[in-house]
């Protein structure tokens, strides 16, 4: 689908200070800043119950903090009703009004704000072109797949013009090749509309692909922030080291000296600065097919998906995953592979904090 976008969105910034949400006795965010700058696709991610759900609510108005401040642009708009703040929201379920036909769910948030017919009119067009739902109008969302009820709720939202956009987890009742085709154009229509989004999901795909920053959240707490590969090449900590990437990067305790990292089944050469207990990462990615390697790999399962393959086994006494490309034919269950890493793609964590040795 081509987009070809006139509509511009309103100039925000979003900044969240020291924002905390109790439930009871629970706390679900725990003095959370964040600043996100105008046009910035912000994506929150984290293991499930750690609170970016939470945040989105609060930052939409659907929610209240128990302390903290949420400004969108120069408005302090932490107690202001979800109509009063100028936000768009895109939900999981799609949220479309069932008896109305498409172009007056694509409309209904102008009518409410009593805007001008004729202009009404004109964004209707506008976003139903940008989305291809010109031939779908008069439908009723029954009547529509789920990629096309998703269209809809995304064409609801920008019709409105908002400051900010907000959207949790939108794309997760599709179906994978729906997943691929509506993340493109997301990414697309960020790009045209220069929007300000703070966008939640627990797929490392989308959130990858879509961030210009990930915020990963840890128990209702900021882990890391950053561009989605600085992340991925330089976590802070082993939460976020094991949280980036699918397969999860292999854990294993070791011995640090002033020449190796002694691990159970394997040593590989070491320069950095950690001495003593440590805990060292390696992304199945990372490891290198190595007939003279340190790391021998005993095969219990592959994973052959043609262009690659994950061998999933035992290192030593410990589970181990390892990515190998090319011809995997003929590897069975009780093979050996030996594996070398690079150097440089190694991770070491202090065993006590679990943060990043540099």
């Amino acid at each position: 689908m081509v987009i070809r976008c006139v509509l511009v969105a309103a100039v925000a910034t979003l900044t969240l200070r020291d924002v905390r949400k109790q439930f009871g006795e629970t706390h679900v965010l725990r003095g959370i800043d964040l600043d996100v700058e105008d046009g910035e696709l912000v994506v929150l991610v984290g293991s499930s119950g750690c609170g970016k759900s939470t945040l989105l609510r609060t930052i939409a108005g659907l929610e209240i903090p128990t302390s903290g401040e949420v400004s969108i642009g120069d408005r302090d708009v932490t107690k202001l009703a979800p109509r009063d703040r100028d936000v768009a929201m895109v939900f999981q379920s799609y949220a479309l009004y069932p008896h109305l036909r498409v172009r007056d769910n694509l409309s209904f948030g102008l009518k409410l704000k009593k805007t001008d017919a004729a202009i009404i009119d004109a964004r209707v067009k506008e976003v139903s072109q940008m989305l291809g739902l010109e031939a779908l109008l008069d439908r009723f969302p029954r009547e529509l797949s789920g990629g096309q009820r998703q269209r809809v709720a995304m064409g609801r939202a920008i019709a409105r013009r908002p400051s900010l956009f907000l959207f949790d987890e939108p794309l997760s009742n599709l179906d994978a090749a729906l997943r691929a085709e509506v993340r493109v154009e997301i990414k697309r229509l960020h790009a045209e509309l220069a929007a300000t989004m703070v966008y939640v999901t627990h797929d490392q795909v989308e959130a990858m692909t879509l961030a210009d920053r990930l915020v990963i959240l840890n128990d209702g707490k900021l882990e890391q922030q950053g561009p989605p590969l600085e992340l991925y090449d330089h976590p802070d900590s082993k939460f976020v080291a094991t949280f980036m990437g699918s397969p999860a990067m292999n854990i294993f305790p070791a011995t640090a000296t002033d020449s190796s990292l002694r691990a159970d089944g394997f040593t590989l050469p070491y320069e950095g600065p950690a001495r003593g207990d440590v805990l060292i990462g390696l992304r199945p990615q990372d490891l290198v097919a190595d007939e003279e390697g340190p790391i021998t790999l005993t095969v219990d399962v592959m994973e052959a998906m043609g262009f690659e393959a994950y061998a999933h086994g035992r290192v030593g006494t410990l589970p181990f995953v390892a990515r190998l490309d090319g011809q995997t034919r003929g590897i069975t269950r009780g093979d050996a592979i030996r594996f070398s890493l690079p150097a440089a793609r190694l991770h070491v964590f202090d065993r006590q904090t679990e943060r990043a040795i540099r």
